[in-house]
């Protein structure tokens, strides 16, 4: 040992007892809740936020939607909309960061809910609470892995010369076997240790944001035609295809492209019991990742709303990019500015990145989830999915690839179909966000116990905020969307939800009331039957 090596050592004595001092109290805080530690807890801040910020993906949501957001209310709906929703929204991380603060588990959500109610209706609670976020989480994995089969097969088209150019235009059959071959990577990537799918994580967060500044700046500053500043920050579109003309109505609607993009920071909660110091860190990974999605993703949408001149171009079915807008704005761009799309395909592919690294995160969360949900006895043959193989819940990251591809085959049969069942994506999540915050203030109001993180004599009005704004969702989100109402221009998400609810509430009352507790805790020596 050299006398440099020698003088360090003290140092990084300290350093490892420093290390070993959070683990323990980590794991102290986790027995208190009743769980003991399987799964290695290697997370630090950055890690764990890096997985809620690459789920919300402001590339990913942002894309998938532009075309939503230039239908209802154009450049001026997506500009605004993002400062309210983002706003709004942050009311529920706030709310949510206080509670994971206080309970930091990978259960989460349900956990938070089945300690709020009390004794008398925590089952309960926790049951409804608890299938909403993993069959929420699962729609969202299918959602986002069927996003990339479709921005794929829209990159090979626009290669191959464009759907006015004689591109190969990949069928429904095509998109599904892409959909199918990108959940079987996922759940590849997340078998390994968390320590890899960490740093791939974390990558993921990095590319996010260096991506959408690259984006934000080139595409307007290459486009040879843009919108003047009033224009992208004043002008309102109403699209005559939606058979609807009141203003405040198409805005509300318009709200549906930032809202479905701000949606997964419960992951932060759901790697809790893999992240250092979880009873900071877990809150703190869901109040940065929204925060800097907010401010970075607005910069995103205005750079990009002054490079949209013609939207009734963008959005036409017959157009190079078959109407997906975000496509052709970059194809068309470089084809101004150069001659050729190829430097659009290209921005397309930095896009494409972005969202196979969020289908890989939401594998992740989804699968801590389902792991939770099954150690404590909720998901059908429970004893089969809580087995933790090399510090991983390897089971429940092949069930939940498995279930979102097979959500994902109701697109074979009716789009219309499919569009409800990823519905459950936000309505469904934020109901999830929304219950254990509501039973706080209500049947916990006089029991909760904060932790690190505390909101002091704001937390009731910040709290209230949060589940009127999840209220509020869930019935603008269950409007027409278009008129005359009819069979294929239904807006099929209340029956999504309520089927949902249906399954949840009779599987209550049929079965689970008899033997479900709620969360009983690893630490407890009675078996728990599904």
């Amino acid at each position: 040992m050299t006398l440099e090596e020698y003088e360090l050592e003290p140092e990084r004595q300290l350093l490892i007892m420093g290390l070993e001092k959070i683990i323990h109290t980590d794991q102290s805080r986790l027995e208190a809740l009743g769980y003991k530690q399987e799964l290695k807890r290697d997370l630090s801040l950055v890690a764990n936020f890096a997985f809620s910020f690459s789920i919300i993906s402001i590339l990913t949501g942002v894309t998938t939607l532009y075309g939503t957001g230039l239908t209802y209310g154009g450049t001026i709906s997506m500009v605004y909309g993002w400062i309210i929703a983002g706003c709004l929204n942050m009311f529920v991380a706030l709310s949510m960061a206080e509670i994971c603060s206080a309970y930091p588990t990978s259960a989460g959500l349900y956990y938070w809910s089945y300690t709020l109610a009390g004794p008398s209706w925590g089952p309960f609670a926790s049951w409804i609470t608890g299938w909403f976020n993993v069959i929420g989480q699962w729609a969202m994995t299918t959602s986002v892995d069927y996003s990339l089969a479709t921005l794929l097969r829209i990159i090979i088209l626009l290669s191959t010369g464009g759907g006015n150019g004689g591109g190969y235009d990949a069928n429904k059959y095509v998109v599904i076997l892409f959909h199918g071959g990108l959940l079987i990577v996922h759940a590849l990537i997340n078998s390994l240790s968390i320590a890899w799918v960490s740093y791939m994580g974390t990558f993921a967060a990095a590319w996010n944001v260096f991506g959408v500044f690259i984006l934000m700046f080139l595409i307007p500053l290459v486009a040879t035609h843009k919108q003047s500043a009033e224009s992208v920050f004043t002008s309102f579109r109403r699209d005559p295809g939606t058979g609807i003309q009141s203003e405040p109505y198409i805005f509300l609607l318009g709200l549906l492209m930032s809202q479905y993009t701000m949606t997964g920071y419960d992951a932060s909660a759901h790697m809790s019991e893999e992240t250092k110091s979880s009873d900071k860190n877990g809150g703190y990974g869901i109040l940065s990742a929204l925060g800097i999605s907010i401010v970075v993703g607005w910069g995103y949408v205005v750079g990009l709303s002054f490079a949209v001149v013609n939207p009734d171009r963008l959005l036409d079915p017959n157009n190079d990019a078959k109407g997906y807008a975000i496509a052709q704005v970059f194809y068309d761009v470089f084809n101004d500015r150069f001659g050729s799309g190829t430097g659009g395909i290209l921005c397309l592919c930095v896009v494409a990145v972005a969202v196979f690294f969020c289908g890989m995160s939401c594998v992740t969360s989804n699968s801590r989830m389902a792991f939770a949900f099954s150690r404590d006895g909720a998901l059908p043959f429970s004893k089969v999915w809580r087995v933790v193989r090399r510090d991983v819940p390897i089971r429940t990251v092949w069930l939940s690839a498995t279930i979102a591809f097979a959500m994902a085959l109701t697109s074979l049969g009716s789009l219309v179909a499919f569009q409800a069942m990823v519905s459950i994506t936000t309505i469904g999540l934020y109901i999830a966000y929304a219950l254990p915050i509501f039973f706080k203030i209500t049947l916990g109001r006089k029991t909760f116990v904060p932790g690190h993180i505390n909101l002091g004599p704001f937390s009731t009005f910040i709290n209230w905020v949060a589940v009127f704004w999840v209220l509020a969702l869930v019935v603008l989100f269950s409007l027409p969307t278009i008129y005359p109402v009819e069979a294929n221009t239904l807006n099929y998400t209340p029956i999504a939800v309520g089927a949902v609810l249906t399954y949840t509430l009779g599987y209550w009352f049929l079965s689970a009331r008899h033997w479900f507790k709620g969360p009983v805790g690893s630490l407890e020596s009675k078996e728990v039957e599904a």
